[in-house]
């Protein structure tokens, strides 16, 4: 850091307690108290350089008493002569406001004397300094550097391009090794509170949203050790801290880190924010905060992983389920809202045709992405026994269906569902077969359902029926195109003997699926039957009770 020789002999001066005496062999003539520090000066090379003081020795003055005492609160310092205080005191800080290394020590002192520094205008002079710096990017960084090293001419000379030679020695300049974030490690070890100013000055400077927000990523990761107990074992940070905060002092930095993340999607990794989440949970932060990060991670839904997804429920409640299945539900109904103003915005505005429908198959992308998302996540936590039939019905409604290309992942989760539910009225489980669309089930899906005693039998019917119509028109397909196919003298062969070994295939298959649709005919003949044969019995026994 710059320095600067304040007096021309330090060593005619030694300190006795809170006093400061003047070794010079001649009497001290004034006695200067400041608080509790007193300094024994002589008057003449003072009132030469202050014309306050020589106002205050001449309102003290005594002949009684050759030493005149003055007090002073603090040291305003004024505008008389070329060299005082104040001026040098400028060009002291003007030197150090060259740097940006200097810069950051002066600025890490004035935690010392906070508020003095404050008072006196230091600080936000500090900040605004790094600030400007920091958006002036490595290029200033590195004109600062060379400009204070102490360097002969004569061993380095400077090329035309970014390269310097070291006696004959190329090497690359610092600006080829850094980068956006060169900062980011020197504003890490400041206090929150000058933290946060210097971040606001430096995003009021113009700096890119993208780097503000690693900034503030390194720094969460670095005073927030909670966080790395969120991560997954494959992405945990290995590093500690400096230093261990509190509980409380991790929710208050939290909360300004949140405060702080520029609102704008995807500068930050979903992943990431979602660890935000987990730990904003433990660590019991304010409703707002834990909302911003809800809407935060709603928006960048569908880059988000199933392991990200299942956060441990917080609550210590035995009917409670073991994630929080309530947060992800306001997690995709943020997403849900976001999408369609989206899409409500894209329609009313102007654009070209084909701008739109690129927009469209982003968006219908993101959506498949979603619903692929909440299958897989109704699927995890289908087996848990405290699951709630409308929690799970809330969560599968959610996503549109024209979402699901295919309908085998919410079959999966509705049959899991009913396996460690078995406890359902026929009516609950009519209900949560009505999530699942039976015509976008594959043939594996259909032949599951299709064998499947936990459904209801209406499902099972609808499953046979349809696949049945699917086989009957691959079947129509396969002549149609084997018809067509007939006067290809030098092909017809082998399309004969291919389509008639699909047809056989295709015809036993529509055989079984008859013979089981047959048998399911017969079973609900049965059981018409036998409820119609006990409510004759219950209606003669009526009769005879009557008689």
């Amino acid at each position: 850091m710059a320095c600067m020789k304040l007096g021309t002999k330090p060593e005619a001066f030694r300190l006795e307690d809170h006093t400061w005496q003047c070794t010079s062999g001649l009497p001290s003539d004034i006695r200067i108290e400041i608080g509790e520090a007193i300094f024994n000066l002589h008057k003449y090379p003072l009132i030469s350089r202050s014309g306050l003081l020589t106002k205050l020795t001449g309102d003290n003055y005594n002949d009684d008493d050759p030493v005149c005492v003055v007090h002073l609160n603090d040291i305003p310092g004024d505008d008389y002569g070329d060299e005082n205080l104040i001026t040098q005191t400028e060009m002291f800080l003007n030197q150090v406001f060259t740097t940006w290394s200097d810069t950051m020590n002066a600025l890490e002192s004035c935690e010392e004397v906070f508020h003095d520094a404050e008072e006196l205008h230091i600080i936000s002079r500090c900040i605004d300094s790094l600030a400007m710096k920091a958006c002036l990017g490595p290029s200033a960084y590195n004109k600062q550097t060379s400009s204070t090293s102490a360097m002969n001419d004569d061993d380095i000379t400077r090329s035309h391009s970014t390269h310097i030679i070291w006696n004959g020695v190329s090497a690359s300049t610092k600006e080829d090794t850094l980068g956006d974030n060169w900062w980011y490690k020197d504003v890490s070890f400041l206090g929150l509170h000058l933290y946060k100013r210097v971040i606001q000055a430096i995003e009021g400077g113009g700096m890119k949203a993208e780097t503000i927000a690693g900034s503030l990523v390194a720094y969460a990761k670095k005073y927030i050790p909670l966080m790395n107990r969120q991560s997954s074992f494959n992405d945990a940070s290995h590093s500690k801290p400096v230093s261990t905060p509190s509980e409380a002092d991790q929710r208050t930095l939290l909360e300004e880190i949140v405060e702080l993340l520029p609102n704008k999607k995807g500068i930050v990794g979903t992943k990431f924010l979602i660890r935000l989440l987990r730990t904003a949970m433990v660590l019991h932060v304010s409703p707002s905060c834990r909302e911003n990060l809800e809407k935060r991670v709603g928006a960048q839904l569908d880059s988000a992983h199933l392991d990200d997804i299942l956060i441990p429920n917080q609550g210590f409640n035995s009917i409670d389920t073991l994630y929080d299945v309530d947060c992800f539900q306001r997690i995709l109904e943020y997403y849900m809202s976001m999408s369609s103003m989206d899409s409500s915005s894209a329609l009313n505005s102007p654009c070209i045709v084909e701008e739109g429908l690129e927009d469209a198959g982003q968006s219908l992308s993101s959506m498949t992405s979603v619903s692929n998302l909440v299958d897989s996540f109704l699927a995890d936590v289908a087996a848990d026994v405290n699951l709630k039939l409308s929690q799970f019905q809330s969560l599968a409604v959610a996503v549109p269906d024209y979402a699901r290309p295919q309908s085998d992942s919410i079959y999966r989760a509705i049959d899991i569902y009913l396996k460690a539910h078995p406890l359902l009225t026929d009516c609950e489980r009519e209900q949560i077969c009505n999530l699942l669309n039976v015509q976008k089930l594959s043939l594996d899906g259909s032949t599951h359902a299709a064998q499947n005693e936990r459904l209801p039998l209406r499902v099972i019917v609808q499953v046979l029926f349809f696949e049945q119509l699917r086989l009957r028109t691959s079947i129509a397909g396969w002549f149609f195109l084997s018809d067509n196919q007939e006067d290809n003298r030098s092909d017809s062969d082998v399309v004969r003997t291919q389509g008639r070994t699909c047809v056989n295939e295709m015809r036993q298959r529509v055989f079984e699926l008859e013979r089981e649709c047959e048998k399911m005919k017969f079973e609900i003949r049965k059981a018409n039957s036998k409820r119609a044969g006990w409510n004759f019995f219950c209606n003669r026994r009526r009769h005879y009770r009557r008689c």
